[in-house]
């Protein structure tokens, strides 16, 4: 196995739990309305976010966090330039790169 594809293994074994517990506790808060209808759309894992910024681009994977409705991957290009891409975490589509 290469090493970017043990990073991203890694990053979606570790960030399953954190998706159940993340659930669990906006269960837990009891928020409804809007939020509560926002909740039930399908949203796309951390790993598959880092797929789709990283498809097509030279580079490496450094990182990724989720922030809410953006997840933000930290990507190096060759050469030193580190970008980071965001991905709408609903849909699953690079929104834009920094």
């Amino acid at each position: 196995m290469n090493h970017p594809s043990a990073i991203l293994l890694a990053l979606l074994i570790a960030a399953a739990p954190l998706s159940q517990a993340a659930a669990q506790d906006r269960g837990l808060r009891g928020d409804r309305g809007d939020r509560q209808q926002q909740d039930d759309q399908p949203r796309v894992s951390v790993g598959d976010a880092v797929q789709r910024a990283s498809s097509g681009r030279p580079g490496r994977f450094l990182g990724a966090s989720n922030r809410g409705d953006t997840i933000v991957v930290r990507w190096e290009y060759p050469g030193g330039r580190v970008a980071d891409i965001m991905v709408d975490a609903r849909t699953g589509r690079v929104v834009g790169e920094r």
